[in-house]
């Protein structure tokens, strides 16, 4: 599905969201996640080791819910898929740079923040592969919302 522009500008400028998977049973299991688009794609970050990334190996749908400070907000029903593999840390990096961009401090040139200090590229992509660090690309298949 392609979006709309009205909802790529929202998208744009929101990077706060809740990011619903499904459990086993069915049951939904939410958690709060940073999105942004690069490269025309809807992405989030996550590790190996995360419940939503068990949860998406064995079922990839989920919706997003992209929201701001005033009630309004964009839902996103989806399919997931994980990227994983060599090129993680550098899109991770990509993915963190546009959702840190126009931030009010943001980092120094060339610097990330990352558990609320400055990194340098080179610091932020060695914790990368040391998390283990995915991401999570969102196929959108149906939007709604206030926004």
């Amino acid at each position: 599905m392609e979006l709309s522009e009205r909802e790529r500008a929202y998208l744009a400028g929101h990077h706060s969201a809740a990011m619903a998977t499904l459990r086993e049973d069915g049951g939904p299991h939410v958690v709060r996640v940073g999105v942004a688009v690069v490269d025309g794609r809807i992405w989030s970050s996550g590790t190996q080791a995360r419940v939503r990334t068990r949860h998406l190996r064995r079922d990839p749908r989920a919706t997003l819910f992209v929201f701001d400070d005033r009630f309004g907000g964009l839902s996103l029903d989806s399919t997931v898929t994980i990227l994983e593999g060599p090129d993680v840390p550098e899109d991770s990096y990509r993915l963190f740079e546009t959702m840190q961009r126009g931030m009010q401090p943001g980092p120094r040139p060339g610097m990330l923040f990352w558990e609320g200090t400055e990194r340098t590229r080179e610091e932020f992509l060695r914790i990368m592969v040391e998390e283990r660090r995915l991401i999570y690309q969102f196929e959108v298949h149906h939007t709604y919302g206030l926004f």
